[in-house]
């Protein structure tokens, strides 16, 4: 009978540490990763209805911890969170001109400058590129017991920069840090395979919220950037776009063709200042699409349309 009862107390106290265990990894950072598919809990805000082409750079990790993957994970976070915003469009081709994040620090940005007549050609409006300066994780645990509790503390600090095609400059850079604080169960006997990937996890997390926290302040940027499209090519009275259904133009929008600005030095340096803004030569009304992202436009004011003309929405 006490063999039986002793019995009994053993199951019951290995049942309430796998369910100690279970529920501590029930709530997690696996769990909380999943914050990325969550639903639009406000209406969009401040959008015109026309989507700006990007250039989305893969950021490079400059701290000793996470690696490259750390690098991978705020690239496709922002990735990801610029598409659910509904106002941008992530050019694929983007990082192909311009290379990545690492290659654009090391040449002191002077990349940029000389590819962007080239970039805004394509289509592109901005390009965003960045680095993360520092990531740590910090864990507190308990010295004795089976099951001991572990505090964890995790920080990462995210640079983003935006460079304006249209204006050949940088305009913004800032610095933003996410956090991400657990607390776990786990065996004495846990291995380091685990303990490895659980800090991997809190790593992730931390970027991740730094990411999230950018949005606002690219969107805020965003809609003080206008908008620039281009005359493809002109067939007869037809005038073809490089934007269309896909960049939200819609048919019966106007568009001011507008001459290319001339680049500004600074006559004592000789550094670049900025690009001026290009005169109004006429106007166009868009009259129907074609392909997956490209719009039709005739003549709607003014003249000497070319092949090549900039465009922006009246």
């Amino acid at each position: 009978m006490k063999l039986q009862v002793r019995k009994s107390s053993f199951i019951l106290i290995i049942g309430v540490l796998v369910q100690v265990l279970f529920s501590s990894c029930s709530t997690g950072v696996i769990n909380r990763t999943a914050f990325g598919h969550r639903p639009r809990k406000k209406s969009r805000q401040y959008f015109n209805g026309i989507k700006k082409k990007v250039a989305l750079l893969y950021f490079f990790n400059e701290s000793p911890y996470g690696g490259e993957d750390l690098g991978i994970t705020a690239t496709e976070e922002l990735r990801r969170e610029l598409s659910r915003t509904g106002q941008f469009i992530i050019d694929p081709m983007g990082k192909k001109l311009f290379g990545s994040s690492k290659e654009i620090y090391a040449g002191g940005g002077v990349k940029l400058i000389q590819l962007a007549r080239k970039a805004k050609v394509s289509g592109l409006n901005f390009v965003i590129f960045g680095r993360i300066i520092e990531a740590r994780i910090r864990e507190k645990t308990d010295e004795i017991g089976i099951v001991r509790e572990t505090k964890s503390y995790t920080e990462a600090k995210v640079e983003l920069r935006i460079f304006d095609v249209n204006s050949n400059k940088e305009i913004y850079t800032d610095t933003i840090r996410g956090y991400a604080d657990d607390s776990n169960y786990r065996f004495f006997t846990t291995s380091q395979e685990d303990k490895l990937t659980y800090r991997r996890g809190l790593l992730r997390y931390s970027v991740k919220v730094a990411v999230r926290k950018s949005i606002p302040r690219i969107l805020k940027i965003s809609r003080k950037l206008d908008w620039v499209g281009r005359v493809a090519r002109i067939i007869g009275n037809k005038i073809y776009i490089n934007a269309g259904r896909g960049s939200g133009l819609n048919v019966s929008d106007i568009l001011k063709v507008i001459t290319e600005g001339q680049e500004i030095f600074d006559p004592e340096t000789g550094a670049l200042i900025g690009v001026s803004k290009g005169e109004v030569k006429g106007t166009l009304e868009v009259i129907d699409y074609f392909g997956p992202d490209g719009a039709i436009a005739i003549l709607h004011s003014g003249g000497s349309v070319h092949e090549g003309d900039f465009v922006q929405l009246y």
